[in-house]
């Protein structure tokens, strides 16, 4: 599969999820996750997307750094979270490895703090080709015995119709691998218990 049809795939799948947005929020509220497309305009948005997670801050940053392990394969570019790696020091790239020897570079690592925080730079997904770029802030807080944990991405640049629609699509999307990697750390599997009941 050349870049071309990877990008077409990318794109097209981050659009729907746009016409999705109100059910992947519904099934955030209902798992105790929050999520907001807190600021929008023709040239930027922001996403906030918080979670309580029952673990420490130490367990629940270990599994943040492996991205592969709970990312979702269906937004990934190979097709499989499993070709994601994290480099997690200023300068480290997360990556992913591309079929036949190929790869991307989906953010840079630009603050690591074990147990605290993660700041990365980057454009995500469909925004690797737009005149778009991303900055994304991880906050781990201690808070009733386990960790609250808020995913900031604000993304700024130039988009002909605005980022209007594709932030609330970015958003449902970025609220499911919140959601997946507190499942990750809670019951050892990034899927919701509830999917996983006959």
């Amino acid at each position: 599969m050349n870049v071309a049809t990877l990008r077409g795939r990318h794109v097209r799948a981050f659009h729907n999820l746009a016409a999705g947005a109100a059910l992947a929020l519904a099934l955030i509220l209902c798992d105790r996750a929050s999520a907001d497309v807190t600021d929008v305009a023709p040239g930027k948005f922001t996403i906030v997307e918080t979670v309580h997670i029952a673990a420490a801050g130490d367990r629940v940053y270990a599994a943040l750094i492996a991205p592969q392990r709970w990312w979702s394969s269906e937004h990934t570019f190979s097709g499989s979270a499993a070709n994601m790696s994290l480099d997690a020091k200023a300068g480290g790239c997360w990556c992913e490895s591309l079929p036949g020897g190929g790869s991307v570079l989906h953010m840079t690592v630009v603050y690591a703090a074990p147990g605290k925080g993660l700041h990365l730079r980057g454009s995500l997904g469909p925004f690797q080709t737009m005149a778009a770029e991303g900055a994304m802030v991880w906050s781990l807080a201690p808070k009733n015995g386990g960790t609250d944990v808020t995913m900031t991405y604000a993304v700024a640049g130039y988009l002909k119709d605005g980022f209007g629609n594709i932030s609330h699509g970015a958003d449902g999307v970025l609220a499911e691998q919140l959601l997946r990697l507190k499942h990750t750390v809670e019951t050892g599997s990034p899927e919701s218990p509830k999917e996983n009941t006959p």
